[in-house]
């Protein structure tokens, strides 16, 4: 079944690639940096997943995209061991300072290049895994960026990422947009074709894109994995990230005050005495390289 309905032309593909870099390179980016121990402990559980794709020990050359400030390549580089490397690439500048910094002072067998892993001309077949934590979702053109990372993919490589499934599943992530939607009418409806959070929820359209792309023998499993967080982030959480955390960098101290309390409140369920506590639904998906 061909899946070009997926692609964007051209000129709509710069458009929104440029976005992405204003986006990540700018407040956003930072915004990560800030709470990238708080976001490295909340999807711990996540974490894992990727790690145990590699027998502890063995070495191996690994790819993570899209790799933030560098928790998830860290910890791969670790588990291949001495005899490995896992190399981070994102197209943020102050995340992947932020996780050079990290791998020095740990210590890890891990390097970073900032740039799209869209385009970036990795070295053909080099990588004995490619790994992802949320890093795909924010292709303009995910068949085109897929086959690239096959190019950079040995033959029988592994591929593993994770992705968030459908929004009705995952309540928690939209809660703060609804909560503030009166206060804030101007704030952006999701588009679930567009690059970002939500891009790649469907399972179906996943398989597709990867087959067209090079990889083969696609296996896509639900995950729900339990996340907890001090509830003393749970402000500073939603008023950093998402719709919301944008909006309220261009807001006044009366309306952000406004905004804050109502969102707040409207977290209650998920608040349990210190610890917020909620389900990341999500889709493992795995391939290898034909």
């Amino acid at each position: 079944m061909c899946v070009t309905k997926y692609r964007r032309e051209s000129g709509a593909g710069d458009t929104v690639g440029n976005e992405q870099v204003a986006r990540w390179n700018g407040p956003a980016g930072n915004a990560w940096v800030e709470a990238q121990d708080m976001v490295d402990a909340l999807f711990a559980p996540l974490e894992r997943l990727l790690v145990e794709t590699f027998p502890a020990g063995q070495g191996g050359r690994v790819l993570d995209v899209g790799c933030g400030t560098g928790g998830t390549t860290v910890a791969v580089a670790r588990r291949l061991g001495p005899r490995g490397r896992c190399v981070g690439v994102d197209i943020s500048e102050p995340m992947v300072e932020a996780a050079r910094v990290r791998a020095e002072r740990e210590g890890a067998g891990a390097s970073f290049v900032r740039a799209d892993a869209q385009d970036h001309v990795f070295e053909p077949a080099s990588f004995d895994g490619v790994v992802s934590r949320f890093g795909v979702m924010f292709f303009p053109d995910p068949v085109r960026a897929f086959t690239n990372l096959r190019r950079a993919a040995k033959e029988n490589a592994v591929l593993r990422f994770l992705v968030w499934r459908d929004i009705a599943e995952n309540p928690f992530m939209t809660t703060a947009e609804r909560a503030a939607a009166p206060l804030m009418p101007d704030l952006p409806a999701r588009d679930p074709d567009a690059p970002g959070q939500f891009a790649l929820a469907d399972a179906g359209k996943v398989r597709r894109l990867l087959e067209e792309s090079g990889w083969a023998g696609i296996g896509v499993r639900a995950v729900d994995a339990a996340c907890v967080m001090p509830e003393k982030e749970l402000a500073p959480y939603f008023s950093r990230f998402g719709p919301v955390g944008i909006a309220l960098r261009e807001t006044d101290e009366t309306t952000r005050a406004r905004v804050v309390a109502s969102v707040r409140t409207a977290f209650d369920p998920f608040v349990h005495g210190t610890e917020v506590r909620f389900t990341a639904a999500c889709w493992q998906i795995d391939a290898h390289a034909g």
